[in-house]
């Protein structure tokens, strides 16, 4: 079997199911996911392993094995209600608690690892997940019980609109907060909306991960 060939359709198959390669590469238990990312880049052919690794998860309901194998016949197996339940549970925007969100941007934790309503948002289509939001810091903005639409953001290489919302994640925890220069480029000046809470600088290495606030959905 050609190695672009096939490279080819599993790629199709990661891109079907709306996750990234290395969450792909998790959900398969690999340890690195460069081996993904060879076969993907046609750099080395699937072996056995990684087949019996994929057709070992929930994706043997949905994948027709001799398609991946020999393209031969279409992706989806026929008439499984599992297929339909997968296809359903990656559609949308995942809902996740405010506790995940570090792991969910640095990679450690995949959504679907997670139990996770999904709600479909037309106006949101650029949000990674959702989270709700706790307390009164950020109020009259955002209440307690809001939800906000987030999206991930690269720590590698940090980049603020400042005076714009984040939720910024430190070791304080997920904070939803308004971001303003802090006293050189190696902080940020965190700001609550509610006058009643003082504003706190954090230096930027203090930052384990990042996401732009992007919308709100508010339940009255």
């Amino acid at each position: 079997m050609e190695n672009t060939e096939i490279s080819a359709r599993v790629t199709q198959v990661i891109e079907y199911l709306k996750i990234t390669k290395s969450d792909f590469a998790k959900k398969l238990n690999y340890s690195r996911a460069q081996s993904i990312y060879d076969i993907i880049n046609g750099k080395s052919a699937p072996s056995y392993d990684f087949f019996n690794r994929l057709f070992n998860t929930e994706y043997s309901a949905l994948i027709d094995a001799t398609w991946l194998i020999t393209g031969k016949g279409e992706m989806l197996k026929e008439n499984l209600p599992l297929a339909k339940q997968t296809a359903q549970h990656n559609e949308g925007i995942p809902l996740i608690p405010i506790s995940a969100m570090a792991g969910i941007a640095s990679g450690e934790v995949s959504i679907m690892e997670l139990d996770c309503q999904r709600y479909v948002i037309p106006l949101f289509t650029d949000a990674d997940y959702l989270i709700p939001v706790k307390g009164q810091s950020m109020c009259p903005t955002y209440n307690s019980g809001d939800i906000v639409a987030c999206k991930k953001l690269p720590i590698t290489d940090m980049f603020f609109q400042w005076n714009k919302v984040y939720v910024v994640d430190t070791r304080q925890g997920a904070l939803v907060k308004r971001v303003k220069k802090g006293r050189s480029s190696e902080h940020i000046l965190l700001i609550s909306d509610n006058t009643h809470y003082d504003p706190f600088e954090v230096h930027l290495s203090q930052i384990y991960a990042l996401a732009a606030v992007v919308g709100v959905v508010r339940l009255e």
